[in-house]
């Protein structure tokens, strides 16, 4: 008897000391903001504190990242807000980059029509429009509360003061060094080797905010610093003028709203791709039952790959600018048409992406973005994801003010069927054109069930923010985990072409692998693949907040 005991203890014992804990996010009882650095967050809930609503920390996060966070945050690039007022109401707003007046679909095309590697992702002629102060005046104007001086402040202290850098920050500016002398013709501030704990101090870049605090819009795309943009230009033979700033303008757009599940989810609108792609490949999985599905199996992986391979493949042909191409969005999420693209997946095998295309309807990267989730203590809630598109965008930095500019241009098809610099490929309805937003992946995002707020979620990393969102949503759905849990298990990615499964390095068990290699799947894994930094707010059952702060980056969750 006693020896059964014994053998009973050690099972026991065995069993807890194997059991993974629980991981618990921050719990919070008002309010919570979530970025890329705790400082831009801190920034944010400060706002809150002071009686700011979501619109006004927005504002500010925004601004905050743009000093502390210059790999991804900025003034100088572009992004999308989907938000969901305390009462219910929803939207969404384009401040994505657009294509200067002077731009045509043959820019980067050589004499003989071919692609010119790397000019339209490097240097100055990867630049859009950026669209990033327009964007948080027009939230300011429609929704701010504070002053809107006191909501610029915080970002001017932070870039004067100046903050620490950090060990993955120090990593990612010297790993840049040599490119910033090339993008540039003089020695920009961050050209230095830069080590864990020296304090970064943006003295320019204090000032343009100042310009943008007490002249709103017109501290960036006139007076000095859009002269200094213009000038800069010139020098380095880049075609953004005055008269592209002037008319660069944010557009307030309808949401991408669908059911899945009894929830309601609101997502990002054309030019972002997120919206779509995502409803399409959640009502492409509705239909099964994942209780008979194990988080991160075989199975699991099997059926999200192939309703993403499908997705994606749409995504290359139909989507662009719907300002300038007409995207058959109504057509693309319907049930019929969904349910029809499935109909030749099978358990057996892995559909091949040469012998998917499009469908036919009616009617190796850098992934420096990044997403910000905040709930007020109103109600109100704002997911918001911004860019420059690779880290630290075309890698020029404003003679004089102190930001660097974006490289979108790039997610323009430059040439039909040549893949971009994340391997996505694109159609004549992704072509250069003078005004044109080009397209993207982000998908912010916001999650209801029965009329009250659910979720706010996002990521950064290029064409994996869509899967990233998406399999947040089902780790929350279908498998009942916590925000932070879910922040942090290992993700995958497909996109149909390349064809490959893309796998976070330890994240999956050696069977899983093997038995996706014996249905024909090729899979990527290797130890530097990052796939997505989710920043997410869940809405507890009591009440209380839980952030989910990505631990693969230096993110932060802070609330009261």
């Amino acid at each position: 008897m006693k020896k059964l005991l014994s053998l009973l203890f050690i099972a026991i014992l065995f069993a807890n000391c194997t059991k993974e804990d629980k991981v618990v996010g921050l719990i919070t009882d008002k309010a919570m903001v979530v970025s890329a650095r705790v400082e831009a967050s801190q920034i944010g809930s400060d706002i809150l504190k002071k009686g700011g609503n979501a619109y006004d920390a927005m504002i500010a996060t925004q601004l905050g990242l743009a000093v502390v966070y210059p790999v991804a945050g900025n003034i100088g690039g572009g992004g999308f807000m989907v938000f969901r007022h305390h009462d219910g109401k929803s939207g969404a707003l384009d401040f994505r980059e657009k294509a200067p007046l002077s731009s045509d679909k043959d820019m980067y095309l050589d004499e003989k029509g071919e692609v010119i590697p790397g000019k339209s992702s490097f240097g100055v002629h990867s630049s859009g429009v950026p669209g990033s102060v327009a964007g948080i005046v027009e939230v300011y104007e429609k929704y701010g509360s504070l002053p809107f001086k006191d909501l610029v402040q915080p970002a001017i202290d932070l870039a004067r003061n100046g903050f620490k850098v950090t060990k993955k920050q120090a990593n990612s500016l010297n790993g840049t060094l040599s490119r910033f002398k090339k993008a540039n013709n003089y020695q920009i501030l961050f050209d230095r080797e830069w080590k864990e704990g020296d304090l970064l101090q943006q003295e320019e870049l204090a000032q343009t905010l100042e310009r943008i605090r007490d002249n709103g819009r017109d501290g960036f795309y006139k007076g000095k610093t859009a002269d200094l943009i213009v000038d800069y230009q010139k020098e380095l033979g880049g075609i953004i003028t005055h008269q592209d700033l002037e008319k660069y303008k944010a557009i307030w757009r309808k949401p991408i709203v669908f059911d899945y599940k009894g929830y309601k989810i609101t997502s990002m609108t054309m030019p972002a791709s997120g919206g779509i792609c995502l409803a399409q490949i959640l009502k492409s999985v509705e239909p099964y039952d994942f209780s008979k599905i194990d988080h991160n199996s075989t199975k699991y992986i099997q059926l999200l790959t192939e309703a993403e391979r499908r997705s994606y493949a749409d995504r290359a042909h139909y989507l662009g600018d719907m300002d300038f191409v007409n995207v058959p969005i109504d057509s693309l999420i319907a049930p019929k048409y969904i349910s029809e693209r499935m109909l030749d997946f099978s358990w057996d095998k892995a559909t091949k992406s040469s012998d998917v295309s499009h469908g036919k309807v009616l009617g190796y990267e850098s992934d420096e973005t990044t997403h910000y989730s905040i709930i007020d203590q109103f109600g109100n809630a704002v997911s918001v994801t911004t860019t420059l598109n690779t880290g630290y965008g075309s890698k020029v930095l404003v003679k004089g003010a102190g930001f660097f500019l974006n490289n979108e241009m790039d997610d323009f098809s430059a040439k039909p069927g040549v893949p971009n610099v994340y391997g996505l490929l694109g159609s004549t309805a992704n072509a250069i054109a003078p005004e044109k937003r080009m397209l993207s992946s982000m998908t912010p995002t916001i999650v209801e069930k029965d009329g009250k707020l659910k979720m706010v979620v996002g990521t950064p990393g290029g064409s994996t923010i869509i899967t990233s969102v998406l399999q947040n949503i089902l780790n929350v759905v279908e498998y009942d985990m916590g925000m932070q849990e879910s922040v942090n298990k290992a993700r995958f990615h497909h996109q149909w072409m390349p064809d490959n499964i893309r796998m976070e390095p330890n994240g999956f068990d050696s069977i899983t692998k093997a038995n996706l290699k014996t249905l024909g799947y090729e899979l990527l894994e290797r130890n530097s693949l990052i796939i997505g930094r989710v920043d997410a707010i869940l809405v507890l059952p009591n009440g209380k907040l839980e952030g989910g702060a990505d631990p693969r980056g230096d993110d932060a969750a802070v609330g009261f």
